[in-house]
């Protein structure tokens, strides 16, 4: 590719998480409210759907990889929901523990949980700006 090419970056693929198991991970994430678009065992991945968008976060089995709590400094994968307190709520009642309670961040609402291997992701809202949000 000569200077004057570039690429264009076009948006999101999927977001690829390690986990050491691949049931325990997916049974994990249908009780955080995924659902799964495929499981593909003998390969180690499984595609858990994301909204109505293509990508979703695939879930990659790595069998070295042990539960571990969350890093500090881990990259975080924050999802759009309506209501990240209801979210809260309905994690809570799957078992699925907040790492702190639900923060108010300028656009709403954020709570953070992470699974057994230390993936943490986020529920956001747009409570407070609703503008700037995804219409139902």
């Amino acid at each position: 590719m000569s200077d004057d090419e570039s690429y264009e970056l076009l948006g999101f693929d999927n977001v690829l998480l390690p986990v050491g198991d691949l049931g325990e991970a997916v049974r994990f994430y249908e009780r955080a409210g995924f659902a799964v678009a495929f499981r593909f065992d003998e390969g180690g991945i499984a595609l858990l759907k994301v909204g109505a968008e293509t990508p979703g976060i695939l879930l990659r089995r790595e069998e070295a990889l042990g539960h571990r709590p969350p890093p500090w400094a881990t990259p975080r994968l924050w999802l759009e929901v309506p209501d990240a307190r209801v979210a809260a709520r309905r994690l809570a009642d799957a078992g699925i523990a907040p790492l702190d309670p639900p923060f108010s961040v300028a656009t709403g609402w954020t709570v953070e949980v992470a699974d057994p291997w230390g993936n943490v992701l986020g529920f956001a809202d747009y409570t407070k700006r609703p503008e700037l949000g995804r219409r139902p």
